[in-house]
Formats: C-alpha cells, structure tokens, sequence
C-alpha cells in the first residue's frame, strides 16, 4: 500500500522560505515520477513541479527560479525548497507519485495523471 505523508508546511511572511518533506512508503521509490501540486482555496489544483526518478525536472512557470524540486532515493523522500515566498503560494501542497515507466513523467501535468497522493500540508503567506 502507497503512503505519500508531507510535512513543513507553515506559516510565514512574504519573503520567507520554506521546505517542504514528503516521505513514501510500500512503493520501490526509483521507480517512481514525484510531484508536488497546491490547491489555493477556491481554485483547481495545479502542478507546481515533478521529478523522475534519474532527477530530471519540469516547473510550472509561476514558480522557475524560486522553486527546486529534489528527491533522495535512499530516504525514500521528495523535497520542494521554497524561496520568496509570496501571497499568491498561500495553498494545500499535496506530494504525487505515478510510475515512471507508465507513460512517462515530466509531461505530466493533470493531478489525475497521478494516482497516489498524500494529506497534504499548509503553507500561508502572510504579506
């Protein structure tokens, strides 16, 4: 059984940054494309970024360059470092896990190309 949980989740003032942690379990995580999605109240959840399994990446455009996306395969955790945090970030980041092999990765962009999924967890950006 997939288990996708997130942590890091805050708080913070416009400006600030923050990490992101998601840690996976019942899967051989090499295998598997990562991504991190937000969902802003109101709104579709959107793809923010993913990273296949040799730690090629892809971004939406919104968030290049104030953004990375990171895995450890070893730890079994995908990561997602946070800079210049700004109000429009304020979101539910949710951790996403799809097979690598199963059609590909980095173009994936729809939450429904992913079928495994975390809790979620808050950030707030406060200006």
């Amino acid at each position: 059984q997939v288990q996708l949980v997130e942590s890091g989740g805050d708080s913070v003032q416009a400006g600030g940054s923050l990490r992101l942690s998601c840690v996976a379990s019942g899967i051989v995580y090499s295998w598997y494309c990562m991504g991190w999605f937000r969902q802003a109240p109101g709104k579709e959840r959107e793809r923010v970024a993913v990273i296949d399994s040799d730690g090629s990446t892809s971004y939406a455009d919104s968030v290049k360059g104030r953004f990375t996306i990171s895995r450890d395969n070893a730890k079994k955790t995908l990561y997602l470092h946070i800079n210049t945090l700004k109000s429009e970030d304020t979101a539910m980041y949710y951790c996403a896990a799809r097979l690598s092999w199963s059609g590909g990765c980095l173009p994936k962009r729809l939450p429904s190309d992913f079928g495994n999924w975390g809790q979620g967890t808050q950030v707030i950006v406060s200006s």
